[in-house]
């Protein structure tokens, strides 16, 4: 069994979701957010490499799947995400994870089937492709769609 971790970067909120794949079979182990709030901005960062090295712990994951920064048009907060980005690898390798990453388009394409869906289709997908009773918050969701699409795209399942 295969436990995969993925990790939705943000310097406010970091989402995460753990699932465990086996064969063909992909099992919901645990989702949820990270909520930095109004700390200063390396406080945040401590809090995302805190949060997830215990996450890590807990779960026992072997791979962290993580989006990609891209930039649109403010520039500070593409810096701060790839600050936080920075601190969840840093977590991952200091447990000896293997880290990929994927971007947001390489994301949806592989949940939803088009690299332009909105958040509200990638929610309903994950909450579908792992048969949860609800659909998980927008972060967490996002964090389980990046673990699914590493699960995909290593050949683990077929989504």
């Amino acid at each position: 069994m295969t436990r995969i971790v993925g990790i939705d970067p943000g310097s406010r909120i970091t989402g995460f979701g753990v699932i465990a794949v086996q064969g063909r079979n992909t099992t919901y182990i645990t989702s949820g957010c990270i909520r930095m709030g109004n700390l200063p901005f390396p406080e945040r960062l401590q809090e995302i490499f805190t949060g997830l090295t215990e996450i890590i712990r807990l779960h026992q994951p072997s791979i962290l799947a993580i989006e990609q920064v891209f930039v649109c048009r403010n520039v500070d907060s593409a810096l701060k995400l790839g600050q936080a980005r920075g601190a969840a690898i840093v977590a991952a390798m200091q447990q000896n994870l293997s880290v990929h990453e994927y971007t947001a388009t390489q994301v949806k394409q592989a949940i939803v089937g088009h690299g332009h869906a909105q958040k509200a289709q990638v929610q309903h997908m994950v909450r579908v492709l792992l048969n949860l009773a609800a659909c998980p918050q927008a972060d967490a969701a996002d964090a389980l769609a990046i673990a699914l699409c590493h699960a995909q795209q290593q050949g683990f399942v077929g989504l």
